[in-house]
């Protein structure tokens, strides 16, 4: 398209879609909204604040940033259901085709070969009940095709002490009522 790729998905996926809070670039009201990352602390007895560290700051700096799309795009919970009720919708929402079925189909149906053990899409980590993706510190997506729910986990962390690294799969079980 000739297009720099964060033009590209701007005009062809985030703004068709509706998702005005995603950015490679936060601005300084959306920067202060973004939650902060912890890790644990030494010793492992609790938390303490800490950057994510594939990221340069001031992440509203456009000079010194790059569009980064392993692990630099922020959105919101509500931008990300969008995306994945479009795609749970065979690439259309609102009455507005976003995305090819076929596109879809590639993306949410398993494009590894049988004898890995890892089952990916192009892009998306799938299996027969769900697709999705995790992104930087611990966030996580998905949609449950059985349940016919997209989950959101928002979440900044780079470990958990003690059992908290079983919160996920809590939320996961509340969410669909199991």
């Amino acid at each position: 398209t000739g297009q720099s790729f964060e033009q590209f998905l701007a005009e062809r996926l985030l703004q068709p879609l509706g998702m005005s809070e995603t950015t490679f670039w936060p601005s300084e009201a959306q920067a202060e909204r973004i939650a902060t990352a912890y890790r644990p602390k030494s010793g492992g007895a609790g938390l303490e604040p800490t950057k994510i560290e594939q990221l340069q700051y001031p992440l509203t700096d456009r000079g010194a940033r790059a569009a980064m799309p392993a692990g630099g795009l922020f959105s919101t919970a509500a931008d990300v259901s969008r995306f994945y009720r479009m795609l749970a919708n065979g690439g259309e929402l609102d009455g507005r085709r976003v995305l090819s079925e076929t596109a879809v189909r590639q993306l949410t149906v398993r494009q590894t070969p049988t004898a890995l053990k890892e089952s990916y899409g192009l892009g998306f980590q799938v299996s027969e009940d769900r697709f999705g993706h995790g992104g930087a510190y611990s966030t996580n997506s998905y949609y449950d095709r059985g349940q016919q729910r997209v989950l959101v986990w928002l979440v900044q962390h780079a470990g958990f002490p003690g059992r908290g690294g079983e919160s996920q799969e809590a939320f996961r079980k509340a969410a669909l009522g199991l």
